[in-house]
């Protein structure tokens, strides 16, 4: 198993419960597809849903309830997909087409929703997390994440990596599974702070066990 056990707004949950199968990687990105279809849609919703949300914020230090919901939900989406595919394949167990927390699903997201905040920083998040950025570009890719589609970063080699092993072993690596999740884990909470889900700047580090 691997969680949040820190206080950061984002908690980023994944369970490795058991060993997922040794070869059904090998077609998972071709079973994800239903879910990148709906994916695209949903993408294109929380980037407009982010627009409202700044000008909201910007006149009214508040991010509307139901349109923070939705883009949390978004978000839970992307990552349970990215986990059951090339951002973990840490699961065999299909991701449901939900926005909805499900405790019995082995990965799930969450973000505090914040009562306030300050009007002004939506005007430099992203400035502020260029920092974040040149890590992530080598960490996860040119973008945050690609819901589950493999690429040329260093989250995709350790996966595949992790892939092999368990095709010839049939054992998930728990170190490559620690790394992986503490990658994912940095990049969502860099994700909810540039869609301005939280005045809290994210930590430069892959772990938050003590």
């Amino acid at each position: 198993m691997a969680k949040d056990t820190d206080s950061y707004p984002l908690r980023l949950r994944g369970e490795l419960s058991k060993p997922p199968s040794p070869a059904l990687w090998l077609v998972k990105i071709i079973l994800i597809i239903p879910h990148i279809f709906v994916l695209v849609f949903l993408c294109v919703a929380f980037v407009v849903v982010t627009i409202i949300a700044f000008f909201a914020i910007l006149f009214t230090g508040k991010y509307p309830r139901t349109l923070f919901d939705f883009n949390v939900g978004v978000m839970r989406w992307s990552w349970r997909v990215g986990f059951y595919s090339f951002e973990a394949l840490a699961t065999d167990e299909y991701p449901p087409f939900s926005l909805e927390p499900n405790d019995d699903y082995p990965a799930d997201l969450d973000v505090d929703y914040p009562e306030n905040l300050t009007s002004w920083l939506v005007l430099f998040k992203w400035f502020l997390a260029i920092p974040h950025f040149a890590v992530l570009a080598f960490l996860v890719g040119g973008g945050l994440h690609t819901a589950g589609f493999p690429d040329g970063s260093l989250l995709t080699v350790l996966v595949i990596i992790a892939a092999f092993i368990l095709l010839f072993t049939g054992k998930y690596p728990p170190d490559i599974f620690k790394l992986v999740m503490g990658i994912n884990r940095w990049a969502y909470r860099v994700g909810a702070y540039v869609a301005l889900m939280t005045d809290e700047y994210p930590p430069f580090r892959l772990w938050d066990d003590r």
